[in-house]
């Protein structure tokens, strides 16, 4: 077997068992990312001197024996959101394209002292903002199954990594479905964690309530061990609590017998794709074939969390961008300007996207005077509607399963200049987002191949399912992720790159 094609767990058995060293592994893994980056466009900063350093130090730990993480040197990518020591963070934005952070996020802090080996920064949509990784300033990352698409956002970067063999894991970060979405559309593993269980200091605010840090990974074990690193209450973010962290591998294996599916009808009706609701429901079928009780339940509000996303998470951006104004932070303009305001028209003219822009002005105007009360505070309130939809539904089920994404991957440029068709890409996955609570994207199925006149014109694209739990229940989303994992084959399939 190819050293890059392993996971997380058999690499960090490698290593531990002297089958290679952490430079072998990350030499592999810098050689694929020199093949493979110029056509996927994957990774915006690669770090191979860095990496090189950080493997010899890992071996050095490894040959003395020393009780050391299963993710010791184990090469891995993070999204550029994260703060990196004297590693640019760009957040792939022109305002702070070369911003070198002087600290490290909480969760990278975490990881080095696990032994981390980085291999570089993954692309991302600016500030996090767009679900195809199409509003980078470095420029759209193309899906390992079928170039001619998305990877997903935000963290398309970080998906496709992981899915291409890049990256043995990743980091992501999910505000409305930027983890669950891209691992879906690239097939690989992606758990949204519930908001608070893992730090975000450090990490470059898009709407401070609603955003979480996860990991990407080639297995639900791989992401387990992933978590087991990252979680945790953080002195420095006071949206932490101080919930204990269980050993989230512990109970991977483990029967799903007696566990209560719920399926919510609202998630399976008018604008969901043939193909991906067929391969949600055979996956629930399997599920009931392990001795899971499947019911069907309802939430009622999920047809408001768009709308409520859309006007709450712009207000919150807005509020967080202020600060980048090319004196305080970012760039200044190149052109001359004549007075300070003009300075900053010019700063964030030249600085933000499009996309950046369009969202900025959204949440500056629900916020403004007059329209605070019509539109912030009355999304607040449905805001909280529908959390106890989510409570009220999880009195009657341990878990919910839904689609990802209402669609697979679509093709580069296809939704980019309609903003409202790319916010339906999170439909089913932002109500999850207004909850607070965990969710993870498995892979359970693809479409169909395509062909016409014996020539293949849509390639097979991977589908994700989405398991639902309460707040911190990722211990138990994992189990039950795993479970399906053990009796399939669609974590195993790889994309010919």
């Amino acid at each position: 077997m190819m050293l890059h094609s392993l996971t997380l767990a058999e690499a960090s058995e490698g290593l531990k068992s002297k089958k290679f060293s952490s430079l072998e592994l990350t030499e592999a893994i810098l050689a694929r990312i020199n093949k493979l980056n110029p056509v996927l466009n994957a990774y915006v900063t690669v770090t191979g001197d860095l990496a090189k350093e950080s493997a010899k130090a890992a071996d050095e730990k490894l040959a003395k024996a020393e009780r050391v993480s299963p993710l010791c040197g184990v090469p891995a990518g993070l999204k550029d959101i994260f703060n990196t020591a004297g590693v640019r963070t760009t957040c792939c934005s022109n305002i702070i394209k070369d911003f070198v952070p002087p600290y490290d996020a909480t969760v990278v802090e975490k990881l080095k002292n696990a032994g981390l080996v980085l291999t570089g920064k993954l692309n991302m949509d600016e500030f996090a903002c767009g679900a195809s990784t199409e509003h980078s300033c470095f420029g759209v990352t193309a899906n390992p199954w079928d170039t001619e698409r998305v990877s997903g956002g935000s963290s398309g970067g970080s998906a496709a990594a992981v899915a291409a063999d890049i990256s043995f894991y990743s980091l992501g970060t999910d505000t409305g479905g930027s983890i669950r979405q891209p691992a879906s559309f690239c097939g690989c593993v992606g758990l949204k964690v519930t908001y608070g269980r893992v730090s975000r200091s450090g990490v470059t605010a898009m709407a401070s309530s609603w955003d979480t840090v996860g990991p990407f990974a080639k297995t639900v074990r791989d992401a387990a061990m992933v978590m087991n690193v990252i979680a945790g209450a953080d002195k420095r973010d006071s949206t932490t609590p101080p919930v204990a962290v269980p050993d989230y591998t512990k109970n991977l294996g483990e029967s799903v017998k007696g566990l209560k599916i719920g399926v919510p009808k609202e998630y399976f009706g008018e604008g969901i794709d043939h193909q991906v609701s067929a391969a949600v429901r055979a996956a629930i079928k399997e599920y009931e074939k392990m001795g899971a009780i499947v019911k069907e339940v309802s939430l009622s509000y999920t047809k408001y969390a768009l709308a409520v996303y859309y006007i709450a998470m712009p207000a919150e951006l807005s509020a967080n961008l202020a600060r980048f104004d090319g004196i305080r932070f970012g760039s200044g303009p190149k052109r001359k300007t004549a007075s300070l305001v003009d300075y900053y028209f010019a700063t964030r003219s030249e600085g933000f996207g499009d996309e950046i822009k369009r969202r900025i002005m959204i949440g500056t105007y629900v916020l403004s005077a007059g329209y605070y009360d019509a539109y912030y505070r009355k999304a607040q309130k449905v805001r909280t509607l529908i959390i106890e939809d989510f409570r009220k539904a999880f009195q009657e089920v341990d878990i919910l399963i839904t689609p990802v994404s209402p669609f697979p991957a679509f093709k580069i440029g296809e939704k980019k200049d309609d903003p409202l068709a790319m916010y339906r890409a999170d439909i089913l996955t932002i109500p999850v987002s207004c909850a607070g609570v965990p969710a993870i994207s498995i892979p359970c199925g693809f479409t169909e191949q395509v062909t016409s006149g014996g020539v293949n014109i849509e390639k097979r694209l991977p589908i994700g399912m989405q398991l639902i739990g309460p707040q911190f229940s990722e211990e138990m989303l994992l189990k039950t992720a795993a479970a399906y994992e053990q009796v399939t084959e669609w974590h195993k399939m790889k994309p010919v790159l």
